[in-house]
């Protein structure tokens, strides 16, 4: 059994996951039909297996082929994908994080209110 990898994913093993998560179980066949991107089957074979690897999916054998389910929640990837960024690129600081979106202009001073308030009653209703 693999053991689980604290490693963040690549835009391709993302993408993968991604096709993983939206059903209960997937063939290789599914996850290479499911890609917006053409790729070959060994390809998506060998990348399902690195998946695997990492502790990322899981497999079964059914009949003469793998069937892969993720071992992963999308929420908990994305999770360690967003601590990842933080750490490196923000010395560990969500704060750096917020105040880069601001100056950068991805989120405007009043949708962070917006989400300052929706945070307040969060807490509220916790």
């Amino acid at each position: 059994m693999p053991k689980p990898e604290k490693s963040t994913l690549t835009k391709l093993e993302l993408q993968i996951m991604q096709v993983v998560w939206k059903r209960e179980s997937s063939s290789v066949t599914d996850v290479q039909t499911g890609l917006e991107q053409q790729l070959a089957y060994t390809t998506v074979q060998t990348m399902l297996n690195i998946l695997v690897r990492k502790g990322k999916l899981t497999r079964a054998r059914h009949g003469r082929a793998f069937q892969y389910a993720a071992a992963v929640t999308e929420a908990k990837a994305s999770s360690h994908a967003l601590r990842d960024l933080i750490d490196r690129m923000f010395g560990g600081s969500a704060e750096d994080l917020v105040m880069s979106l601001v100056k950068s202009r991805q989120i405007d001073p009043k949708r962070l209110a917006k989400l300052s308030k929706r945070l307040k009653e969060e807490e509220r209703d916790a």
